[in-house]
């Protein structure tokens, strides 16, 4: 009986689970086109996911630096045990005797209070947008962040449209060589052609065949990439779609003073040294005088206000202008001054080398686009070249005076010069996505 029902129990759970495993056979390849893997990429990046948080913690910050400057009300309450005391009492005459100082050990206090900052010489204000300053910098740090993200998937796609073409391409000549030996073993059964050619095309076959084995591993681990790139997590196989087999369209402006004024790195800088200069000024302003209003309401047993003192429940107010002017404090408003200064002068100079490398960058991506769209050219030429000399030494071959070494030889030059075409444009559209990085352009 026990047996019977876990192989009942095995049998609803085969059953419960037979619809799932079908959905996951009929679910095919995630197909995605260059846009689509870029914006998955943005998505699901988990540096651009970070970069957003510290932008939130940025705006936090900047929040409570506006608040300093408000009003703050608070309520206060709290009880106080104090030892025994000889009460202090007066006596007049023709008058009862008066208690001016009661033993009341049980002490009862609350209080609203309001503290109002109205003046701080500039140095709320410069604490703000300081805050305002790295708020706008971990913005720009976050589309920093995208572009590399949008890279990233551009190089990932690329190479696996490389790795897959290149898998196409070595399998289509592997079949052209198992037709070419099929050929050549009848021909060696009719005695037209030594065993020697056939040894040599099976040899031939079988270099091709570790080319394909090679082709297939290196696609998987492009495919391997390029999930990881767009965060599919769940291992589901993905292939790329729509890919222009043309030559990439010609890139946009690529001035230095376009990336200048487009890199959201060097506008990062530019506002971490805005907010430097800020935290400056806020050093430089605590060393004048600065005012603030203070008031509150009491409401206490005894309250300390009432006179002669009485353990009753009494209330009172209080309101105030206070100054206060930092003479000397040894030293540590000009520390941190300096400290100001010094980050601005440090950001400063990584904005300057920014620019340096900039100006290279983009010249060198630009030369980059240039020299791979020229690389095309010649690749077509390559292949027109190599398809050509492939039919002609078919014939040859056909007629008998074209050896079976020429047919191999003329196989394997069509084959490199249709993989140099698919590396050439794979790489053209990968070096007009680099520029476009180094440029800013999303």
């Amino acid at each position: 009986m026990q047996i019977s029902r876990h192989l009942r129990a095995a049998v609803v759970l085969i059953l419960a689970l037979a619809p799932v495993a079908a959905a996951e056979a009929q679910e095919g390849p995630l197909r995605l086109t260059l846009d689509e893997a870029i914006a998955r990429a943005e998505q699901n990046s988990l540096r651009v996911a970070e970069l957003q948080a510290r932008v939130d913690v940025a705006a936090a910050v900047e929040a409570g630096r506006e608040a300093a400057a408000r009003p703050a009300l608070a309520v206060l309450g709290g009880y106080t045990r104090t030892n025994h005391v000889d009460e202090y009492a007066l006596a007049l005459p023709n008058q009862p005797v008066r208690t001016l100082y009661p033993d009341v050990p049980d002490n009862y206090r609350s209080r609203m209070d309001l503290q109002w900052p109205i003046y701080t010489a500039g140095r709320q204000q410069a604490l703000t947008r300081a805050a305002s300053a790295e708020r706008t910098a971990a913005g720009f740090d976050v589309a920093a962040a995208r572009l590399d993200a949008r890279l990233e998937a551009a190089r990932a796609f690329w190479a696996l449209v490389t790795a897959t073409q290149t898998e196409t391409v070595v399998q289509r000549a592997l079949d052209a060589l198992d037709a070419h030996l099929r050929d050549l073993r009848s021909r060696l059964d009719q005695g037209l052609i030594p065993p020697n050619d056939v040894l040599t095309a099976e040899a031939q076959r079988s270099h091709q065949q570790l080319l394909a084995i090679e082709a297939r591993n290196l696609r998987q681990v492009a495919k391997a990439d390029l999930r990881r790139v767009i965060g599919e997590d769940t291992g589901r196989d993905v292939e790329p779609g729509g890919v222009p087999d043309a030559a990439p369209p010609a890139p946009g402006p690529s001035s230095f003073e376009a990336a200048r004024g487009q890199r959201p790195e060097r506008r990062a800088i530019a506002s971490r040294i805005e907010g430097a200069r800020e935290r400056e000024a806020a050093a430089a302003a605590s060393a004048r005088p600065q005012i603030s209003i203070a008031g509150g309401y009491d409401y206490a047993r005894p309250n300390p206000r009432i006179f002669p003192r009485i353990d009753e429940w009494h209330d009172s107010w209080d309101a105030s202008v206070n100054v206060s002017w930092s003479l000397w404090d040894g030293g540590r408003r000009r520390a941190e001054q300096a400290e100001a200064a010094a980050t601005t002068r440090a950001l400063t100079a990584r904005s300057a080398d920014f620019d340096r490398q900039l100006a290279f960058e983009v010249e060198q991506r630009r030369l980059d686009v240039d020299s791979a769209v020229a690389a095309i050219a010649a690749t077509e030429d390559g292949v027109r070249a190599a398809s050509e000399a492939q039919r002609v030494v078919g014939e040859r071959f056909g007629a008998g005076v074209a050896t079976n070494t020429d047919v191999l030889d003329a196989q394997t030059s069509l084959l490199q010069a249709e993989l140099d075409r698919t590396r050439a444009v794979a790489a053209a559209r990968l070096a007009l996505a680099r520029l476009d990085r180094a440029i800013g352009r999303p």
